[in-house]
């Protein structure tokens, strides 16, 4: 059996190596138009950046390494260009000479990839305005900026990035690493659309703390060469920056060309329709990777989710059935993370927005538990949001920035999604612990219990975003010390600090609504079971307290946030539950 690859890199290469593993008398053949067949792509940035020093780590596997290995024909330099599924044939094309030649197989593996968004702007095309997505690209970007001239200052002094999500944040912290300006053009109201606004509000700030400017909500419209040679960047909006270096990284479509040609249906986003066992409507013609289109785990419908994990699994499954093992690939979850500095965020499964859209009905608490142990140095405060079913309970989301411990929570509540794990399942997980790595009731607990007791009743929420319409005719009340309503307060409020309430609740009118708030929602909690055993009869708490407030109406962050100092927190109170 001859097996043909269409690309490497993660889908094709985890494709050909599986399937050399099940089948030793195979002949495979990888067809690579690069140079390079096998890199490290997720950590381009990090050599720009100097963090990754020696270039040579990210070539994983060479032709010659993957023929010794594997006995892989790896032929890189070479692009397909046509498939006749009808003579089961692919025309391959040499780059450097321009050499054809058909190739025949038995089963084919189209693994093409996505190719960078570049809209059709005025200046596109200039030479300073750059993408990354391939080791080339890597070494012209880390030239330019390495590049001093005759004075011995750097060429590229200013970058601007267009693009708030994963690549365009991690280009900015590593040309910051590098001393360089750096300013983040992106058309969405936020950073990393994938999370909801009330968590990259953090972000946002954490970045200008670290001089990154931003301009948000805006796009780029026309990019042209100054008398001095550098580039100015007109935003929609009527901005005019100068720049250096443009770094385009606002998203990516699936490269499916060739696929089309060939007659691979497409699905309705766009990318190769796949079955659940990864096969296109071609005979033994399969896909992988990030120019397929694969189920939510979550949400309805096809979608892209150009990530390196689900890719790489993707070739492991194409492998298994082109060598007749019938295994199939279930739904994908989103499942992303990036560092920003000091700062860590990620999400799985759905956010709000994307759960509003689709119609599906959902719960959420939001929670600010430090990272591990408050009494033990170096942790600070993590804004956590989980989306969970309103019937059963079922988790279908979550978001988390913070400073340490973020990946581990995001990786139990990654694990939970796709185990169908409930609320009520995360108040009895048993996590590690010891002071340094977390607390007793560990964030993911702690989402669990308030979870759960907001689905059996003993709590009622309203939220930042609700507001006004939330407090409307209600008594406002903020059970914070008087120190901390003096320094920022929602409008409308009393304080009754959560020692007094007891006392001062005697003449109230228990049937007048009351809505509660404090810094995180801890103190709030308790004054809210104060006031329903005593009779009142619409009482909620605001979920989150005002770290949540303050994210959801873009107010200026805590300074204990910012300053990673440590903030009162859920899993420091014995008595949270």
């Amino acid at each position: 059996m001859r097996i043909v690859i269409v690309g490497g890199v993660a889908a094709g290469m985890s494709t050909a190596a599986r399937a050399r593993r099940l089948d030793e008398s195979a002949e495979i053949v990888v067809f690579e138009r690069d140079e390079y067949v096998s890199f490290a792509n997720c950590g381009l940035p990090y050599h720009i950046g100097e963090v990754i020093e020696d270039r040579d780590r990210l070539l994983l596997q060479t032709p010659e390494s993957l023929r010794a290995s594997l006995d892989l024909d790896v032929r890189t330099g070479t692009e397909v260009i046509a498939i006749d599924p009808s003579r089961r044939t692919v025309r391959t094309r040499k780059v450097a000479t321009g050499e054809e030649e058909d190739v025949g197989y038995d089963r084919l593996a189209l693994c093409p990839g996505a190719v960078p968004l570049v809209p059709p702007l005025p200046g596109i095309d200039h030479p300073k305005v750059q993408v990354l997505r391939r080791m080339a690209d890597m070494d012209a970007i880390k030239a330019a900026v390495d590049a001093v001239g005759p004075d011995g200052s750097p060429e590229v002094a200013h970058v601007v990035v267009i693009g708030g999500g994963y690549i365009g944040l991690e280009m900015a912290e590593n040309l910051r690493h590098r001393g360089r300006e750096v300013t983040i053009v992106e058309l969405a109201d936020q950073l990393m659309p994938p999370l909801d606004r009330e968590l990259t509000s953090a972000m946002e700030a954490h970045l200008r703390s670290r001089g990154v400017a931003l301009h948000l909500g805006v796009g780029a419209s026309a990019f042209a060469e100054t008398e001095d040679g550098r580039l100015r960047v007109s935003l929609a909006d009527g901005t005019e920056l100068v720049a250096d270096l443009v770094m385009l990284s606002a998203g990516v479509r699936p490269n499916t060309a060739l696929a089309a040609a060939a007659g691979v249906e497409l699905g309705p986003r766009g990318g190769i329709a796949v079955d659940e066992h990864l096969r296109t409507n071609l005979a033994d013609v399969y896909a992988a990777g990030d120019a397929i289109e694969v189920q939510h785990a979550v949400l309805p419908g096809p979608w892209l989710i150009p990530l390196a994990g689900p890719a790489n699994r993707q070739g492991r499954v194409v492998a298994e059935n082109m060598c007749g093992r019938g295994t199939t690939f279930g739904p994908v979850q989103g499942t992303g993370i990036v560092k920003v500095f000091d700062l860590v965020a990620g999400g799985v499964g759905a956010n709000q927005r994307q759960l509003e859209a689709a119609g599906i009905p959902f719960e959420r608490v939001q929670l600010h538990p430090s990272g591990h142990a408050g009494y033990y140095p170096g942790t600070a405060a993590m804004h956590l949001k989980l989306l969970f079913a309103p019937d059963t309970g079922r988790i279908l989301g979550a978001g988390i920035v913070g400073f340490d411990g973020v990946d581990k929570r995001l990786d139990v509540l990654a694990t939970a999604l796709k185990a169908g794990l409930t609320v009520f399942d995360l108040e009895e997980l048993e996590l590690g612990y010891a002071p340094p790595f977390g607390s007793a009731k560990d964030p993911v607990n702690m989402a669990g219990f308030i979870g759960a007791n907001l689905l059996r009743g003993d709590i009622e929420l309203w939220y930042g975003d609700e507001f006004p319409d939330a407090v409307a005719g209600a008594r406002l009340v903020d059970v914070r010390g008087p120190e901390e309503f003096d320094s920022g307060h929602i409008p409308g409020a009393e304080n009754v600090p959560l020692p007094t309430l007891r006392d001062a609740q005697e003449d109230w009118d228990r049937d007048q609504p009351i809505r509660l708030y404090c810094a995180v929602g801890f103190r709030s909690y308790l004054a809210y079971r104060i006031l329903v055993q005593r009779g009142f009869v619409d009482v909620a708490t605001l979920g989150g307290g005002m770290h949540s407030y303050r994210a959801a109406h873009e107010l200026e962050a805590d300074a204990e946030f910012n300053a990673r100092a440590p903030v009162i927190s859920y899993a420091e109170d014995r008595t949270a539950r």
